[in-house]
């Protein structure tokens, strides 16, 4: 059987973390930013865990660990 290749667009989008958490950044952060508190900019600026079970078992295929 071959190896798997990973999706090279998923890779640009999320990192693995040394325990094999996979981090994802938060969307609205690109533009129409004055609309926007400080706070909620802050907030939409840090980095999130992937926290559904069935997202994170996709994820891990796609990017060929499994």
């Amino acid at each position: 059987m071959p190896k798997l290749k990973p999706h090279k667009g998923l890779l640009k989008r999320v990192k693995i973390t040394g325990r094999g958490k996979i981090l994802r950044h938060q969307a609205c952060k690109s533009h129409l930013m004055s609309s926007k508190t400080g706070a909620r900019r802050r907030r939409l600026g840090t980095a999130k865990t992937v926290g559904n079970a069935a997202f994170v078992k996709i994820i891990r295929r796609q990017l060929a660990m499994e």
